[in-house]
């Protein structure tokens, strides 16, 4: 790491397989690039047909005023998205992004070896490292 910058590929940044039907293997690059501004994530879904993007909303589990806005951009291989009951075809450079953090979500690969890019943060707030990810980390053995 060089003062104030740090470089890395995706294939660099370790892939954690979570073992999950319902959630895709993680590339935590949030917290591998110490990045604190937004959250940042990149999901692997080796086949078709598996889980790109785990369905969920982006609604506030406390309560708090405000939910994250997400951009999801399709690196490679390509995904079926349903955002809000739509179904979108995302190959390879798509760029999704989901302003309502009410919207269901979700993403199905449509061929081997699809790598979501994930950036969020809710807008007009500062950002804060959202539970889920120390909680998988401490489950995997990675704190």
């Amino acid at each position: 790491m060089s003062a104030g910058y740090v470089t890395a590929t995706l294939d660099e940044i370790e892939t954690i397989p979570l073992h999950s039907d319902d959630v895709p293997d993680w590339k935590p690059l949030r917290r591998e690039l110490g990045v604190g501004a937004f959250g940042l994530n990149a999901w692997v879904a080796n086949a078709a047909g598996d889980r790109a993007i785990e369905r969920h909303d982006e609604l506030p589990a406390d309560g708090g005023a405000a939910g994250h806005e997400e951009l999801y951009v399709v690196v490679r291989g390509g995904a079926r998205f349903t955002v809000g009951g739509d179904e979108l075809d995302a190959p390879a450079g798509t760029l999704v992004f989901v302003s309502d953090p009410a919207l269901t979500r979700e993403a199905v690969a449509t061929e081997p070896n699809t790598l979501i890019l994930t950036v969020g943060a809710a807008r007009g707030e500062a950002f804060a490292p959202s539970d889920w990810e120390a909680r998988w980390l401490r489950e995997l053995g990675r704190l």
